[in-house]
């Protein structure tokens, strides 16, 4: 059974009305939320969130599938890419990876093998989303930090013993104590262990 969640929705963009009708009624059936757009620039015209997974095609007037794909990747946002295309073409399956697509399809596909590539797409979706709130999370924990406290958290998370950060930083091991114990306050954690963990998802691409 497909893992579903009420508020993920399948974006859709095709300039092709029937297929958009058709893929509408199809996801919907799944059980899934749709909303389709007859163009790129409808698309990113309106503020839609990142909640779900987008059903790209390829071959649209003004601006294509590619071209949308490589606007959203400039934006960073985090919305897996299904690039749907009329013809094999190799050099295009490769451009739309390297701009970060999920996958790319052929038509005409098989209703269930589309399907199974939007549930993956979905998880995956989740799960980056659910990694950058980790990691803003983190950065936020870390934002207050002086500069000598970073400075001293960089080298922690490095594996430094205090006495190695003090002649590293030509202050006291006291000193470095001291800044290590506000650092950890700040930071919200109990031990080094915790600190090294937040400090590696505040960092982490």
């Amino acid at each position: 059974m497909r893992e579903m969640n009420a508020d993920e929705i399948v974006f859709v963009v095709d300039d092709d009305l029937s297929v958009l009708d058709s893929l509408t009624v199809l996801l919907e059936t799944a059980g899934y939320r749709v909303v389709a757009y007859n163009s790129a620039k409808e698309f990113l015209s309106e503020p839609v969130g990142d909640n779900g997974c987008l059903i790209l095609d390829l071959n649209m007037p003004e601006m294509n599938g590619l071209e949308l794909q490589a606007c959203l990747a400039r934006s960073e946002r985090i919305l897996p890419v299904i690039l749907v295309t009329g013809f094999a073409e190799v050099g295009t399956a490769v451009e739309s990876m390297k701009l970060g697509a999920y996958d790319v399809l052929e038509k005409p596909y098989d209703d269930e093998q589309l399907l199974s590539v939007i549930a993956d797409a979905m998880a995956k979706g989740r799960k980056e989303r659910q990694k950058a709130s980790v990691q803003r999370q983190a950065a936020s924990r870390l934002s207050g930090l002086s500069e000598r406290e970073r400075q001293v958290l960089d080298l922690v998370v490095e594996g430094s013993a205090s006495k190695v950060i003090a002649h590293e930083l030509g202050i006291s091991r006291r000193t470095v104590e001291i800044h290590r114990a506000k650092i950890m306050r700040k930071a919200e954690v109990q031990n080094t262990a915790e600190l090294v963990r937040l400090a590696k998802e505040s960092a982490a691409s």
